[in-house]
């Protein structure tokens, strides 16, 4: 089993769409599945990260969860998803807790989430609990 944080690999503050692009494209890709890593500190793309087609994924992250890494995940075997969700200031609290340099980016995320989580495939949290 393999963990991938999408941390990892969103390409900068403003990549949440094309980390998502990327869980599908690359990261659950059935033959050369793997990721380039971004480096926070240069703020550029890192070396590539290979993952191995045969081990089961953990995807994690803001964004890992579309039509289209559902689908991609699919053609691999059995998915399972699940979606977490708070009010955005216990969000903010949480984010800002763990990572204290991440204040000046909040906004900028925040809004980035809100056009992802209002995009297709999505549906509202209270419809995701009761199926």
């Amino acid at each position: 089993m393999t963990l991938v944080h999408l941390d990892d690999f969103y390409p900068g503050w403003g990549g949440l769409a094309e980390g998502s692009r990327m869980v599908a494209e690359d990261v659950l890709h059935p033959r050369r599945p793997g990721f380039w890593r971004w480096d926070w500190v240069h703020d550029r793309r890192a070396e590539w990260v290979p993952l191995d087609p045969a081990d089961s994924l953990i995807v994690e992250g803001a964004g890992a969860v579309t039509e289209d890494s559902i689908a991609a995940a699919s053609r691999s075997g059995r998915v399972r998803t699940v979606r977490i969700t708070a009010p955005e200031q216990v969000r903010k609290e949480r984010a800002l807790r763990r990572d204290p340099g991440y204040a000046p980016w909040w906004e900028m995320w925040a809004a980035q989430e809100a056009v992802h989580f209002a995009g297709p495939g999505h549906v509202a949290v209270d419809e995701c609990l009761s199926n």
